[in-house]
């Protein structure tokens, strides 16, 4: 019963693990698709800062989620210098949910 319950768990982890990679990998997609890649990259500052200093500086804060997002499709100045992240009114308030979760999950 044990080893019938250890594949299980093994499989459930796999399964989850296979699935984060499947949302990463669709979130990612659309960042591309919606042109956020032409300020941003994943390691490193374009002409906006990149995700993994984003995640960095909001990790700890229980209210970045909801101030991300608004930010992504208000546009915004200030947070990391001089030049503004213009508004992406035109992209689905899903699709910013989703990117904003993938950037906040990225190490």
């Amino acid at each position: 019963m044990r080893i019938i319950m250890t594949f299980l768990a093994a499989g459930a982890v796999t399964f989850a693990a296979g699935a984060q990679a499947a949302d990463a990998g669709k979130a990612e997609a659309l960042a591309k698709a919606s042109g956020c890649f032409a300020c941003h990259t994943v390691d490193k500052k374009l002409v906006g800062p990149g995700y993994k200093e984003i995640a960095d500086k909001y990790r700890k804060d229980k209210n970045a989620e909801a101030s991300l997002i608004k930010k992504v499709k208000d546009g915004g100045k200030g947070a990391w210098g001089d030049i503004p992240m213009m508004p992406n009114a035109h992209v689905k308030d899903e699709d910013i949910k989703t990117m904003v979760q993938w950037i906040m999950s990225i190490k």
